[in-house]
């Protein structure tokens, strides 16, 4: 079992998700009452879907982890996960989503993932060469 299909299922059994495809057409979502939190596109790459107001508060903490992956202006995080941490902290980050957008302005517009606007090297290949 993959490292995403790991947080998949244990996100799967919060009782304020609920899972479907994703609305950027690749992989699988899990999606609050107000909002998509979370697409997994692969074996090791999760979109994470933030409000502005969270990434401005966990901007220094989020961009100090070589996991998280930040693009200007998107409301959406990349977690690359490589290990067990990894998950660990992307099930810490989802809470952080759903708590967010509970609380958040619900007239935030909708904005699409990172999906195809990130790459990910790998911290093995970033090691290497």
């Amino acid at each position: 079992m993959t490292l995403a299909q790991r947080a998949l299922e244990r996100l799967q059994d919060w009782p304020d998700l609920t899972a479907g495809p994703a609305s950027c057409g690749t992989g699988r979502a899990l999606r609050s009452a107000r909002a998509e939190i979370v697409h997994f596109h692969s074996d090791r790459d999760v979109d994470l879907h933030l409000t502005r107001r969270a990434i401005q508060r966990f901007h220094y903490d989020l961009g100090g982890s070589s996991a998280i992956h930040l693009v200007p202006g998107s409301r959406w995080v990349t977690v690359h996960l490589d290990c067990d941490a990894d998950v660990d902290l992307l099930m810490s980050l989802v809470s952080i989503a759903l708590k967010a957008h509970q609380t958040g302005p619900a007239g935030e517009p909708p904005t699409g993932c990172n999906f195809h606007r990130v790459t990910v090297l790998s911290r093995d290949g970033a090691l290497e060469g």
